[in-house]
């Protein structure tokens, strides 16, 4: 038999809580198999839905994780529900930070002589959602493999745009109405292909970033849904026997 320690992100901790937990599987044991064992009701919890293993990612020792891979004595394994989602220097193309982002500071640390277009995704929290009015919202992230897709984004949008660079920085924790949650920088020597990368990477970001948002309404609190992950991010959901 092997231990692993499991690691609850987002909604997944109102299910197994906001510590990690030791799960014991024998010597053999996949993704899949630790799944298919939290789908039973684990020790006493709630099962894990089939609806919920078809949305979430998982990550072995901080890397994305497929439902083949073997897990080893001591793995951390992390359960990423769909995502939702301080330096001002840029010395690294990627930022989480706890601090109010300035977004001007950016721009104008971006900005070179041969750049012929700056272009900027400033996403700003708004005072409503669905239909309800939102007091704040709260960041929380799996912080070494977010910054790790955050790079590898920013590093994929200069090969495949022919852009100059790129930057991402997010929020984590409390964020008040008003205040920039992500900021996108894409500095280019032309415009088109810096709006084209700038769209590519937000949208990127909100499907393949471990970051996960909470909001605070005057009438209570709920995880943000999020989007899918891609296929080939997305681990296959145990099988389900029907009819018996």
């Amino acid at each position: 038999m092997i231990q692993v320690r499991v690691f609850p992100f987002g909604v997944l901790k109102d299910w197994l809580g906001s510590s990690a937990a030791t799960v014991e599987l024998p010597a053999n044991a996949t993704v899949k198999d630790l799944l298919e064992l939290l789908s039973t009701g684990w020790h006493g919890r709630e099962p894990l839905s089939e609806k919920i293993l078809r949305t979430i990612a998982v990550s072995v020792n901080a890397e994305y994780a497929t439902a083949t891979q073997a897990l080893r004595q001591d793995d951390e394994v992390g359960l990423l529900p769909p995502v939702s989602g301080g330096n001002e220097g840029l010395e690294r193309r990627a930022a989480l930070t706890s601090e109010v982002i300035r977004p001007e500071v950016w721009l104008a640390n971006a900005r070179q002589g041969e750049d012929g277009a700056l272009v900027v995704f400033d996403g700003i929290v708004r005072n409503n959602s669905r239909g309800r009015q939102t007091i704040y919202l709260e960041y929380e992230a799996f912080l070494e493999l977010a910054i790790r897709q955050m790079e590898s984004l920013a590093g994929d949008a200069i090969q495949r745009f022919g852009i100059r660079d790129a930057w991402i920085v997010h929020r984590l924790g409390r964020v008040e109405i008003g205040e920039t949650s992500v900021l996108i920088v894409v500095a280019s020597e032309h415009r088109a292909q810096a709006f084209e990368a700038c769209r590519w990477l937000i949208d990127s970001l909100k499907t393949t970033v471990p970051i996960w948002k909470k909001e605070n309404f005057t009438d209570g609190s709920a995880w943000a849904a999020g989007e899918s992950y891609p296929a080939s991010f997305a681990v296959t959901p145990p099988e389900t026997e029907h009819g018996s």
